[in-house]
């Protein structure tokens, strides 16, 4: 055994047990209340988006509908009646109370709630939304032959089926066997005739008036200098006015059509209401729907959103014309903004001498992305819309005037405006991913002959290419989101015509749009029934932030792919 191992332990030095304890790091206070930060930002995020979130994909669900039965007692009846049937909105704690009423709930103890219900029938009531005091329902049942009735107009009726009425012939009452598989026919009947009367009109007379139109504008060109040109002019006019009258007589035969059957429903309270068939998109009966026709009317509420028009002031039907306006727009943005953006970003990097005008310059575009949005806008309005619209009415279209083509607001204008707003976006990302290359590239390149813009083309620009597009996309979804500019340059409440169609040229740039913004504030603050709108604002706004998340997913996909592309050793 070793003298090492026999030695006794030997205690620790009295230095060592009075050394102090291990000083904080500084700044660790800092640390934590930046990370409170970020974790109460990330917070309010989230809850923001569930908020959005949730009441977006409750506007798609069929609600079930109530029948709510009134105290006798009570003093609160709705236009007479003690009976109220509707979809719950919601149900909370009352917000205005008189001076009674506050005394009583100091004394309860808690505030009195009220029901916020949805009635429809807005032709018979002159409202859709009422709300119900607690204290004054006596009852609420679920009835099953409740039937709820989307419309053209006036938003849902709600009552119970009565019996189809033709023009001619006997009614078939609601009890009738043969009632419910007759009131499906005709409904998809007149959907498809409504179908055939929107395609007659919108395409086929569309098309002619355009045709005259253009006509008539080429007799006011020629005016008196070629007679035989007018004449031959004013005998197309007679042929196309001949197709008109046919086309309109029939879409009146359509229409007239679409009267030929009535449905005779009784509201809550007993009485009786009749409506023409034509008036009818779709109906169901809310409370018989099992879990999975529930799933189906959910698909079937988010094509309609998707993929038609809106009606009833923008809070019913769907909001194709605004997500389509957003697409094009957006996508003339980027075509204008992507070309101009890069190649500034080249000289300023690569050819331009580092001095101070380009410092001066760099310095301006940093400026220019914080410049508020409004501010382009007004430039829009006055040098695209009133200077070059004007220009180009004058040059090319001085028949059409007084009455202006471009020198009005439109598509065209509203993405040069956003491609102006956006620009510095896109030359500060591709600045920094052409500085981001590596020196030892570029001097390989040139070392092996080849010339500057060689190099640029063949070696800095691939290699910068995911830093360019994660740029284009920012760009394209700021400019997805701006509405203040658009308000000014061309963006409006609804547009007749979508800016791609089926009449020559096809592509009309001088078109006003809609826009899923704009459409967002429009319903929000500009709706005469805002409490129909908020639906629509929270779907609308789901949308709107949906697209972002999904340009901005496809930007780091796209950024990373590439990244792995043109990887080397060095970058």
């Amino acid at each position: 055994m070793s003298a090492a191992t026999l030695d006794p332990p030997r205690p620790a030095p009295r230095s060592a047990l009075l050394a102090p304890a291990p000083k904080r790091v500084a700044g660790e206070a800092k640390i934590w209340l930046t990370s409170v930060g970020l974790a109460l930002g990330l917070l309010m995020v989230a809850g923001l988006l569930w908020i959005i979130i949730d009441h977006g994909v409750r506007v798609f669900w069929p609600r079930r509908v109530v029948q709510m039965q009134l105290k006798s007692d009570s003093p609160f009846e709705f236009q007479g009646r003690k009976i109220i049937a509707g979809s719950i909105v919601r149900h909370a704690e009352k917000i205005a109370l008189d001076a009674a009423a506050i005394a009583a709930a100091q004394a309860r103890g808690r505030r009195p709630k009220e029901w916020q219900i949805y009635v429809g029938n807005k032709d018979a009531w002159g409202q859709n939304f009422i709300f119900v005091d607690d204290d004054a329902v006596e009852a609420i049942t679920r009835p099953a032959d409740l039937l709820a009735i989307e419309r053209i107009e006036y938003g849902q009726a709600i009552g119970e089926p009565v019996a189809l009425q033709p023009k001619d012939g006997a009614a078939i009452a609601a009890g009738d066997p043969a009632f419910a598989p007759k009131l499906a026919a005709l409904v998809r009947e007149v959907n498809a005739r409504r179908k055939e009367i929107e395609h007659l009109e919108k395409d086929e007379i569309g098309d002619i008036n355009a045709q005259m139109e253009r006509i008539k504008l080429d007799q006011k060109k020629i005016g008196d200098s070629a007679p035989r040109r007018v004449a031959a002019l004013d005998a197309i006019v007679k042929t196309l006015q001949g197709q008109y009258e046919v086309l309109a007589r029939t879409a009146g035969e359509l229409r007239a059509a679409q009267g030929g059957w009535t449905l005779a429903y009784r509201l809550p309270g007993g009485e009786e209401r009749t409506m023409p068939l034509g008036q009818i998109v779709s109906y169901y009966f809310p409370n018989r729907l099992t879990l999975f026709q529930r799933a189906g009317w959910f698909a079937r509420n988010l094509r309609v959103f998707l993929t038609e028009e809106p009606r009833e002031a923008n809070t019913e039907g769907g909001i194709f014309p605004a997500i389509f306006g957003t697409f094009v727009m957006t996508l003339l943005m980027s075509l204008a903004v992507m070309p101009f953006g890069v190649l500034a970003a080249i000289y300023l990097r690569e050819y331009a001498r580092q001095g101070f005008f380009v410092r001066a310059v760099r310095i301006a575009v940093n400026n220019l992305a914080g410049v508020p949005s409004i501010v382009f806008g007004v430039f829009g309005l006055g040098f695209f819309v009133y200077v070059v619209g004007g220009a180009i009415d004058s040059t090319f279209y001085s028949v059409h005037l007084p009455n202006p083509t471009f020198g009005t607001g439109g598509i065209l204008w509203a993405a040069a405006t956003l491609a102006l707003m956006t620009v510095p976006v896109v030359i500060v990302a591709t600045e920094e991913a052409i500085s981001a290359v590596p020196r030892g590239m570029r001097e390989a390149s040139l070392a092996c002959g080849a010339s500057k813009w060689q190099t640029i083309q063949n070696i800095i620009l691939p290699s910068s290419i995911p830093g360019i597009l994660t740029g284009l996309i920012l760009a394209m979804a700021r400019g997805a989101g701006e509405v203040a500019p658009l308000m000014l340059v061309g963006v409006v409440k609804l547009a007749p015509s979508l800016p791609l169609d089926t009449v020559a040229p096809f592509i009309h740039l001088d078109r006003k749009f809609m826009h899923l913004g704009f459409h967002i504030y429009d319903l929000g603050f500009q709706s005469p029934d805002s409490e129909a709108a908020k639906p629509m604002v929270y779907a609308t706004t789901l949308l709107l932030i949906s697209l972002v998340i999904v340009l901005n997913l496809a930007a780091i996909v796209v950024r990373e792919r590439l990244r792995q592309k043109y990887k080397t050793g060095a970058f």
